[in-house]
């Protein structure tokens, strides 16, 4: 996706494609970001560059790089007010920009941010601008207190953007738009099939890494086999680091012991699995397993669409084959009854890498198929490369009826994760946001019939647009008349209850990213 610049394209700025990393540190940010402008994610070009540096300079090059980006159009409007003249050069303006985030945002001594900027023009072939760039950055050096004031007093998104969460969030947006500008914690999922959580808390602190424990309580009611309303309460546990830490630095990381995972991301996999439970009539201690004829031998089908990298996945995995899963071992009459013979689940996503990388990340957290075998664990794996607008989990079967849970991590603009991705705010437009509810309707409608009824779908995405999420929601069951959106009770100590659904905000230095969740129920027609 490509973005509309703050300032005229110049003909001169290099393909994406041929992005070099020699010269200084300076100047290889400076190549990265107008890599980043012309197109690239920062996901793309983030590891290139740091690879290309000595261990020394990498520290520095990735605090450079993301708080230029976090930072990018406050700065941009304050570079306008700097200049004389519009500055339509994209390199210039852009090597000018790194140059006030030393000054502003990284103290960086005065004499060494506006000598090697300056060089870093050079380097970049824009020798005729030294003058302007050394001129601007010598003018704010002089009092950086007082444009740091400026730079920070508004928003740092494109103005689309802005107007459009003002109007979404009136009440929340003045720290909503500080709150993008910083960076996110870093927060562990741990694999509970491994370890618990405070033994691996244990673990951080005996290798000097400060974690604060997580616990977020999720609440909602959901009609049982009686047809009546239980209330049921789901605690997630999980862990924030005090400062953002190397994964090859945790411990056990290697053998599967935790993950790196977003606090509210880390709801999706304990909703939908007790949602499951529910649809197969779990209440208590008391077992009424769920006769539908469409489950031969009592096997239960899910889905996970749009499931890379599969962090959502691996958590719906480590609560389906832990060794106290109540799928296979309910206690009825003192003994250990299994509730299903099998649980086959299904993954799917549109894109041949993303899905290796399923395998790599279900790989070390020793969940793969083999795994799954190895360990006697009663769960079919079967991971599918597919568009999930089309695609259909019954193959050539004439009933349509497959699924008795399905998560939808749907595709969305990922507004809500601007503060790990700043180069979204550069990267997205308006006509992406149109264009993405478009995609996450043609999502729903096919997948909604594939799913049986009495079974759950729940909808998530890392967007803090209403377009995509609430109002998504409110269009999508205007089609239906077998949907019921179920409701989050007031137990829930997480996010803002909408008209459908729950939207988590990332607007504190401690929260979790921007997550929205609605949870559907298919009911009979």
């Amino acid at each position: 996706m490509r973005q509309t610049s703050t300032a005229p394209r110049n003909n001169k700025l290099k393909p994406s494609s041929n992005l070099i990393m020699n010269g200084s540190v300076r100047v290889r940010v400076i190549r990265t970001l107008l890599a980043i402008q012309n197109g690239q994610s920062l996901a793309s070009v983030l590891d290139p560059l740091l690879n290309s540096l000595h261990d020394g300079d990498k520290g520095f090059a990735h605090a450079l790089l993301l708080t230029t980006l976090r930072q990018w159009h406050a700065l941009a409007r304050l570079l306008d007010t700097l200049a004389d003249n519009p500055i339509d050069e994209v390199e210039v303006r852009t090597t000018i920009q790194v140059g006030l985030v030393q000054l502003l945002y990284l103290e960086v001594a005065d004499h060494a941010a506006i000598h090697e900027t300056v060089e870093a023009a050079k380097e970049i072939e824009f020798a005729h601008a030294t003058g302007l760039i050394n001129a601007i950055l010598r003018k704010v050096a002089k009092n950086p207190s007082k444009f740091r004031k400026k730079c920070d007093k508004k928003h740092s998104l494109p103005n689309w953007l802005a107007y459009q969460l003002k109007q979404d969030w009136s009440e929340q947006y003045d720290d909503l738009m500080q709150g993008l500008r910083q960076p996110a914690p870093m927060f562990l999922r741990v694999n509970t099939a491994v370890t618990s959580v405070a033994d691996y808390q244990q673990a951080l602190d005996g290798a000097e890494i400060d974690a604060d424990l997580v616990e977020l309580t999720s609440g909602f009611n959901l009609s049982n086999s009686s047809d009546t309303a239980s209330s049921n309460s789901i605690l997630t546990k999980g862990l924030r680091l005090h400062q953002s830490t190397a994964v090859n630095a945790l411990p056990q990381f290697s053998e599967g012991a935790a993950s790196v995972q977003d606090m509210h991301a880390q709801l999706a996999a304990p909703l939908i699995h007790s949602a499951l439970l529910n649809k197969l009539s779990i209440k208590n201690d008391d077992v009424d397993v769920d006769t539908d004829t469409n489950n031969n031998n009592n096997e239960v089908r899910i889905l996970d669409a749009c499931a890379a990298p599969g962090g959502k996945l691996a958590h719906w995995l480590e609560l389906i084959s832990s060794n106290d899963s109540t799928l296979f071992h309910v206690k009825q009459n003192d003994e250990s009854v299994p509730l299903v013979s099998k649980v086959k689940l299904t993954a799917i996503d549109n894109e041949a890498p993303r899905i290796e990388r399923i395998h790599t990340n279900l790989q070390r957290l020793n969940l793969s198929q083999h795994d799954l075998q190895q360990a006697e664990k009663n769960v079919e794996l079967n991971i599918v490369c597919a568009d999930a607008t089309t695609w259909q989990g019954a193959g050539k079967k004439k009933s349509k009826l497959v699924f008795d849970a399905i998560l939808l991590d749907s595709p969305c603009t990922a507004t809500g994760v601007i503060r790990r991705h700043p180069d979204i705010s550069i990267l997205r437009t308006e006509e992406d946001v149109e264009q993405t509810t478009l995609l996450q309707a043609d999502i729903l409608h096919n997948l909604w019939p594939q799913l049986k009824v009495g079974g759950y779908l729940l909808y998530v995405t890392c967007s803090i647009l209403k377009q995509e999420n609430v109002e998504q929601m409110q269009d999508f069951m205007t089609y239906y008349n077998n949907i019921t959106a179920v409701e989050f009770s007031d137990d829930c100590n997480w996010g803002i209850e909408q008209a459908i659904g729950r939207q988590c905000l990332p607007i504190d230095s401690e929260s979790g990213d921007g997550f929205y969740y609605a949870l559907l129920q298919k009911t009979a027609e």
